[in-house]
C-alpha cells in the first residue's frame, strides 16, 4: 500500500499496479481501491480495529459463581450492561480468553475467597476503628436518607471530597476502598497489636501511599504516626537525621551518634506507626539500622516500609525481611 501510494502522489499508479497488487495480496481490485480511498482520506494502511467487547473480572467471577453456567453469565451480562452479545457470541469468547489462558475458578473456591475476604476486611474493622469512631459512622449513617446509595460508605471519613493530607486528588475526584486498601487495611492492622513490621510494594503509581494514609488516617487513640521520607542515596547517618527529623525532637541535633539513637529510642517508647516511604532506596545498612530500634525493648514500633521495590530492598536484609508479617 505504501508503494502504491507513491505512486499515486507522483500521478503514476495505473489500473495494472492496482490489479497487481490485487494479485499478491490475494484479495478483490475494488479492495484494493477502497483501501487506497481510505490511505488518502483517513491516512490509514491498516485494518480499522473492531470493537471487542471483553469480560471483565467480575463476570468471570459471576461464571464461575454459576458453576460455567453461560445462560447465568448471559442474563448478568444484560442486567449490567444492557446491551450484550447473543448466546452464541458469548460462548465464542469465553472459549476464545480460556484458548488464551485464562482459567475459570470452580465455584467453591470463588465462594471461599469472598468468605475469606470478609473476614479480612472484618478483621482490619476491629484492629483500625476506635469506639469513637465506630459511633460516629453510625451516627452518619442514621442521618443518611433511605434513597442514600450504598457506595458512599466506600469514601473514607476524611472529609466530603475525600480529601486526605498528603495525597493530590484531580477536581472531582474522590478516594475510595479499594480490594488493595481493605488489603492494606488489614495488614497494618493485625501488625499493630503485635508492633510487627509491614511491606506495602507495587508499580510506580499504583497508590501505594495514598492507601496507607487512608489506612493510618484511622488508627485508634493512644497511637502516633510518623512518616520518614528517604533521602536519595541514604546513609546510615542520613537515615539517622531524616528520622530524628520526622520525630521532631526538641532541642540540637546529637553530636554523637550513640546520643542520637538513645534520643530516637525514647521517643519511640510510645505506641508509633513509623512509616518508610520510598524504602526501595534502602541500602542493607539502612535497613540495619532501621531494625535496631524497632528490636529495642524499649520502643513500641510498628514498621511500614512502602516503596516500588521495597520489597526487593527487604530481601537483601533476610534476618529484617523474615520478621515481616505481610
Amino acid at each position: 500500500m505504501a508503494r502504491l501510494l507513491e505512486l499515486d502522489a507522483a500521478g503514476a499508479l495505473t489500473t495494472a499496479h492496482v490489479r497487481a497488487g490485487a494479485q499478491v495480496g490475494g484479495v478483490n481490485v475494488r479492495t484494493v481501491w477502497r483501501w487506497l480511498e481510505a490511505a488518502r482520506t483517513e491516512g490509514r494502511m491498516e485494518r480499522r480495529p473492531r470493537a471487542r467487547l471483553e469480560l471483565s473480572d467480575q463476570d468471570w467471577e459471576a461464571l464461575a459463581q454459576a458453576g460455567g453456567n453461560m445462560s447465568v453469565l448471559h442474563r448478568h451480562l444484560k442486567e449490567s450492561r444492557g446491551e450484550v452479545p447473543s448466546l452464541a457470541s458469548l460462548h465464542r469468547m469465553v472459549r476464545r480468553d480460556l484458548q488464551a489462558g485464562r482459567v475459570l475458578p470452580d465455584r467453591t473456591v470463588v465462594r471461599r475467597e469472598r468468605e475469606k475476604q470478609q473476614t479480612r476486611q472484618a478483621l482490619a474493622d476491629l484492629a483500625l476503628a476506635s469506639p469513637r469512631q465506630a459511633d460516629a459512622a453510625k451516627e452518619a449513617a442514621l442521618r443518611l436518607p433511605r434513597s442514600a446509595p450504598t457506595a458512599a460508605s466506600a469514601v473514607p471519613p476524611s472529609g466530603e471530597s475525600g480529601a486526605l493530607a498528603g495525597v493530590a486528588l484531580p477536581t472531582g475526584a474522590q478516594l475510595v476502598r479499594t480490594s488493595s486498601v481493605r488489603a492494606v487495611s488489614e495488614a497494618v492492622g493485625q501488625a499493630m497489636p503485635a508492633e510487627g513490621a509491614v511491606c506495602v510494594f507495587g508499580d510506580p503509581g499504583r497508590g501505594k501511599t495514598a492507601a496507607v494514609r487512608m489506612t493510618l488516617g484511622e488508627i485508634p487513640p493512644g497511637w502516633k504516626v510518623t512518616w520518614v521520607p528517604v533521602p536519595v542515596r541514604p546513609s546510615v547517618a542520613g537515615m539517622r537525621r531524616a528520622v530524628l527529623g520526622a520525630l521532631a525532637l526538641p532541642g540540637r541535633f546529637p553530636h554523637t551518634s550513640a546520643l542520637a539513637d538513645a534520643a530516637v529510642a525514647e521517643a519511640l517508647g510510645e505506641a508509633r506507626v513509623l512509616v518508610v516511604d520510598e524504602a526501595q532506596r534502602l541500602p542493607v545498612p539502612c535497613l540495619e539500622y532501621l531494625q535496631s530500634p524497632w528490636h529495642h525493648p524499649g520502643t513500641r514500633i510498628t514498621l511500614v516500609l512502602c516503596g516500588a521495590g521495597s520489597e526487593r530492598a527487604l530481601s537483601r536484609l533476610p534476618q529484617l525481611a523474615s520478621r515481616v508479617g505481610a
